[in-house]
């Protein structure tokens, strides 16, 4: 692979042996089986010395009376954590024999510690970091927080069955590894048991923290990454030549100490990147700082430092390991300008060597993190894009075709959704808003592209409201032969007439009149242009073009409709009009003058069918309130549809005349009767004027030139017209009937019917007098209700103020007293108070 880190040997004892060690920043710690404490000071780390400088700073050679089991520092606040004779001590670092502060009595027996430190962000954007810390004392584990310049516990201690071998501490989690498997646990939760330590008895556990979320765990002979909740992520495995007896981790990369033997590992690797041999017994491993790592045997130290990072990222670029370069780049010590710059870079050429590695959809992740031009992205497809001059020179070795062109369109459509997405957010915040419509269009028209040769049930969804280039989806969709697509491409494109035009050619009679019928009323003329053929073919479903239930139906311009139907249409004018006046409640006289024309007219043709249209003219007449009579009466024939014109005449209040038609023309007496109850409410003499014309047909000059008086009404008709005054009593005034009838009838003849108007005078007179009393009680009621509202009186001084305007009353005042008793001045009578 590359080089990582090179291997500087640091220096020797003979005198002690080393037990344990600590490193930070540029210090290194040392502990021995002697109980004496070493500290060093590495003066210069550079690659350029073959061997770097350290210094003796301190040294207590009586700092315990026993060997020192472990060592840790918090270097924020000079403190110095060791565990010695099994219990916990804080010492201060900066004295010259690392004074004890003080003593974690609780913590006797300790066997075993773990420190861990997180930084969080406080509401006002300062930095803190809050250090815990785990220790296990006879089965049991404590926790501890630093705060006040002591430990304090943390919460209660946990039980524990067997001795941990191992243990890391993250944020809230504890990992711990015994000798027969890994568990953790979560602060104030429970145990979660995880996987075995190891498949031979004779290989320890071991664990470390790897992130601020993240353990790692040695099984045999691999690193496993488990979260911070207990969960193992299985794609993040670190395999090794052997079986690791101790870890550190310097991200990106993980280094493992195996026998004499140092391997230099890393997630995104796919296998062991260096190797440093022939370190002797080497034990402990120590991480000071980013790229300097402390390894450890009992008599020798030896420093690894890390190879500069812009000469690994070469490194690492040439062997196409773009996800470490990634990674080192982010812990390197160039400036925010210079890595932004970097990373794009290397995550573009990650980006285009995963389409070359047929990793279309980790590709395209990477494309959209990047934001990379649209263009770019597209034209790594066949046929999506016409060839330009501005595409990146990348080498792109990677041939579509087949189940992997299918593969990489799927995600190319994934990628070019969320673009899209992205591209009409910033235009409706109008940033940009020309260049993203422009983006828009090129993303929509390439979306349609791999819409055919993916999925092509998307197709339509997305044209029907699609900003697709008109030209390249029309000539895309003909070349798939998508005339329906092709249809909605024009019509949300507001080309109407091309998809009318495909319409009409492919004599879809259906979805031309659904086409027409959403156009609306600023495109009538194209609506009346190509609703003709639709006519001709199906006139009773064509209709529904002008008819249909739609808000666009309803709007367009009657008259010219109508207009139109009548000169190219006509026998489609009877049933519009029904339905512009049955369903749509039309008002207009023109309607309604129209559609009796067109009764008259095929009433007069006397086609088959007539009598319908007959009675329909009839009902219509009498029903409708909307015609012209004097417009329409004229263009009624005077020998024929007598009974029509009758109607006519009664809607002109012409009574007399309408009736001389029933009875003379037509000799139907009983129509005229009906004539009458239908009328009587409009004109009160009409039975009067029925009697009078039955008594003295003659007297009647009717003017109906080419109409044969009926002979059956020529005479004088004293029995009915004495049969429909004695059925019609209560509706006809006495005094007006006694002057038409003649003076020679006998009184009993009439007697019922004098009786019946006698009785309805009386009726007529009780229920005046009823109402002259009630009307009498209501005047007293006000009277009474006057009386008193006058005898109330309210006395008004200087003193007195008005409620709204808060001001004296003057002596000339107008004033208003309300029902409640406040009295306002008048000016003042409309606020609120």
């Amino acid at each position: 692979m590359h080089e990582v880190y090179k291997l500087s040997p640091l220096l020797k004892h003979t005198s002690v042996q080393i037990e344990c060690i600590t490193s930070y920043d540029e210090y290194l710690l040392l502990g021995t089986r002697q109980g004496s404490l070493l500290m060093y000071n590495v003066v210069k780390t550079t690659l350029n010395d073959d061997k770097p400088e350290i210094q003796l700073m301190r040294f207590n050679k009586t700092f315990s009376k026993k060997p020192i089991q472990q060592l840790d520092v918090i270097a924020e606040y000079n403190v110095l954590i060791s565990l010695t004779d099994n219990i916990i001590q804080v010492h201060d670092i900066n004295s010259s024999n690392f004074a004890t502060t003080f003593t974690l009595d609780k913590t006797r027996g300790a066997t075993l510690f773990t420190l861990d430190v997180n930084r969080q962000v406080t509401m006002t954007g300062k930095e803190v970091s809050i250090y815990r810390m785990c220790v296990y004392v006879k089965k049991k584990l404590q926790f501890y927080v630093w705060a006040k310049k002591e430990f304090l516990q943390l919460e209660e201690d946990v039980a524990i069955n067997d001795a941990p071998k191992a243990i890391a501490l993250c944020q809230n989690t504890v990992c711990v590894g015994n000798k027969n498997e890994y568990s953790c646990y979560q602060l104030k939760d429970k145990w979660n048991d995880l996987f075995p330590t190891s498949s031979n008895q004779s290989n320890e556990p071991f664990v470390i923290k790897a992130s601020d979320t993240t353990f790692a765990l040695v099984r045999d002979k691999q690193t496993f990454l488990v979260n911070d909740k207990g969960g193992a992520e299985k794609s993040k495995i670190l395999k090794w030549s052997g079986t690791p007896h101790a870890l550190v981790w310097d991200e990106p990369y993980c280094i493992a100490l195996i026998g004499d033997t140092a391997e230099v590992h890393a997630i995104e690797a796919e296998e062991v990147i260096q190797t440093i041999p022939d370190l002797g017994k080497v034990r402990f491993v120590s991480r000071a700082q980013q790229g300097i790592i402390y390894a450890a045997s009992i008599g020798q130290v030896w420093l690894f430092r890390a190879i500069d990072i812009p000469i690994q990222r070469n490194a690492l670029l040439e062997n196409k390991q773009f996800e470490l370069a990634l990674k080192l780049t982010n812990v390197s010590d160039e400036t925010d300008i210079e890595k932004d710059k970097i990373i794009y870079d290397i995550q573009t050429r990650l980006a285009y060597e995963l389409f070359n590695k047929k990793k279309y959809h980790q590709s395209m992740k990477e494309f959209l993190k990047l934001g990379t031009n649209v263009h770019h992205v597209i034209r790594l497809f066949p046929d999506l894009l016409p060839p330009q001059g501005d595409e990146p020179k990348v080498e792109i070795t990677s041939h579509l075709a087949g189940k992997e062109l299918e593969e990489g369109l799927t995600a190319l459509i994934e990628y070019l959704t969320q673009m899209r997405f992205k591209y009409a957010l910033e235009a409706q915040k109008n940033i940009n808003t020309t260049a993203n419509m422009n983006n828009v269009q090129i993303i929509d028209t390439t979306l349609l592209k791999c819409y055919l040769q993916t999925n092509d049930a998307l197709v339509a969804p997305l044209l029907r409201s699609n900003n697709c280039h008109l030209a390249e989806a029309e000539r895309t969709l003909k070349k798939y032969k998508k005339n329906n697509e092709l249809i909605i491409l024009y019509q949300t494109k507001g080309q109407h007439r091309r998809a009318l035009e495909l319409l009409k050619t492919e004599d879809n009679v259906e979805r031309s009149i659904t086409y027409l019928q959403h156009l609306g009323n600023k495109d009538m003329g194209l609506i009346l242009e190509y609703a003709d053929w639709v006519l001709n073919k199906t006139p009773e479903e064509g209709l529904k073009i002008f008819t249909e239930d739609l808000g666009e139906v309803e709007a367009l311009p009657r008259p010219r409709v109508l207009d139109y139907l009548l000169k190219s249409h006509i026998d489609l004018a009877i049933p519009y009009l029904e339905h512009v006046i049955n369903i749509w409640k039309d008002t207009n006289p023109l309607f309604h003058n129209s559609l009796i024309h067109k009764y008259r007219e095929k009433v007069l043709i006397d086609e088959p069918g007539v009598e319908v249209t007959k009675k329909k003219l009839i009902e219509f007449l009498e029903n409708s309130e909307h015609y012209k009579p004097e417009t329409v009466l004229i263009h009624f024939p005077t020998n024929a549809l007598l009974e029509e014109r009758a109607l006519i005449l009664g809607k002109l209040g012409k009574h007399e005349e309408a009736l001389a038609i029933y009875v003379r023309a037509l000799g139907d007496i009983e129509k005229a009767i009906n004539y009458c109850n239908k009328t009587y409410n409009q004109e009160d003499k009409v039975y009067v004027m029925l009697i009078k014309l039955l008594l003295n047909p003659e007297g009647f000059n009717i003017n109906l030139p080419g109409v044969t008086l009926s002979p059956k009404t020529a005479q004088t008709d004293l029995e009915a017209a004495l049969k429909l005054l004695e059925d019609n009593a209560s509706c006809i005034n006495p005094l007006d009937v006694l002057d038409v009838l003649p003076e020679n009838i006998p009184v009993s003849r009439i007697y019922k019917f004098l009786q019946i108007a006698m009785q309805q005078s009386l009726k007529d007179r009780r229920r005046v007098q009823l109402l002259k009393g009630l009307l009498y009680a209501e005047h007293l009621q006000c009277q009474e209700m006057r009386l008193h509202l006058e005898s109330q009186s309210v006395l008004i001084t200087d003193m007195n103020i008005c409620p709204a305007c808060k001001k004296r009353f003057g002596k000339q005042s107008a004033l208003i007293r309300y029902p409640n008793g406040d009295v306002v001045h008048y000016s003042c009578q409309d606020r609120k108070y």
